[in-house]
C-alpha cells in the first residue's frame, strides 16, 4: 500500500483527502490511500510517523508549515527562502521539502491583476504568507505585512495603523490568516472595509467557505476577488508530480 497524507492540527474538513481519494478512484490507482494525520504535538508525534515505511508523500498544513522544516533531510531553495514547506517528497527514506503553495498562488493570483494594482497588503505573517511574499517579490510588487505581533521592524503594520491613505495606496489585499474559515464563517480580518473601492483586488487563501466575509465585503464595493480553491487544486496537482518525479 502506498500511503499519502496530510499533516495538520484540525483536519476534519480538509480538502486534500477528498481530492486525492477521488483522484485515485478516477485513475484506478489501486493500493493507494490518502490519510489525515492530525498531530497535536508535532515534536513528539512526528517520530512515529517517520517510521511508517508505507509513506510515499505528505502535505503539510496549518500550523506546521514552518515547524516541519527541522524534520526534513533536505529542502528546495524555494522552501528555504519561504521558510515553509507544504509538500514532502519521500525518496529512499529521505524527507525532501517542497513548497507548492507558491505555484498555486502565482497561477491563480496573476491572471486577475490589473495595471492599477501596484502595491499589496499581506494580512498575517504565518507559513502561508511566505509563499505570497515570494510570489510578490517575483512579480516586483511592493508589499507591507499587517500583523498582530508587536514589532517596529520596517515593512510591518499593525491593524490599527491601516488608514484610508494606506488602503488607497495598497489596493491589493491578501488574507493569509484563518479568520473567516469554516466553522467561524462570521469572522473577518479587522481592516477598514469602508475605504475599499472598485480598484481593489481582494484575495483570500481560505477556500471554505467559498465567499468569506472578507471577500463579500470586497464584492459589495465592486472589487476583483478570488478565493483559495483553485490554488489548492494546483498545489495538489503539483504535489502529485513531485511525489512521482514527473515535474
Amino acid at each position: 500500500m502506498k500511503t499519502y497524507g496530510l499533516i495538520g492540527k484540525t483536519l476534519g474538513h480538509s480538502f486534500s483527502r477528498k481530492f486525492f481519494t477521488d483522484f485515485f478512484a478516477e485513475n484506478q490507482l489501486q493500493g493507494h490511500e490518502y490519510l489525515n494525520f492530525e498531530l497535536t504535538d508535532l515534536q513528539r508525534e512526528i517520530t512515529d510517523l517517520k517510521k511508517n515505511k508505507n509513506l510515499s508523500g505528505l502535505n503539510i498544513t496549518i500550523p506546521y508549515k514552518t515547524e516541519i522544516l527541522s524534520f526534513l533531510d533536505e529542502m528546495t531553495d524555494e522552501c528555504r527562502q519561504i521558510n515553509a514547506c507544504n509538500c514532502i517528497q519521500i525518496k529512499n527514506g529521505r524527507w525532501i521539502g517542497h513548497n507548492t503553495d507558491l505555484i498555486g498562488f502565482q497561477k491563480t493570483f496573476s491572471p486577475l491583476l490589473k495595471p492599477h494594482h501596484k502595491k499589496a497588503l499581506i494580512l498575517g505573517d504565518g507559513g502561508a504568507a511566505g509563499a505570497v511574499k515570494f510570489v510578490l517579490n517575483r512579480l516586483s510588487i511592493p508589499y507591507l505585512i499587517v500583523s498582530r505581533k508587536e514589532t517596529t521592524a520596517p515593512g510591518f503594520l499593525k491593524y490599527a495603523d491601516i488608514s484610508r491613505e494606506v488602503i488607497q495606496e495598497y489596493n491589493i489585499i491578501i488574507n493569509t490568516t484563518p479568520l473567516g474559515m469554516y466553522p467561524h464563517n462570521d469572522q473577518a480580518p479587522d481592516i477598514p472595509y469602508e475605504f475599499i473601492g472598485k480598484n481593489h483586488y481582494l484575495y483570500d487563501l481560505i477556500y471554505n467557505p467559498a465567499r468569506t466575509v472578507f471577500l463579500k465585503r470586497g464584492e459589495e464595493k465592486g472589487t476583483v476577488v478570488e478565493n483559495g480553491a483553485n490554488m489548492l487544486v494546483i498545489q495538489a496537482e503539483e504535489s502529485w508530480k513531485i511525489w512521482n518525479d514527473t515535474l
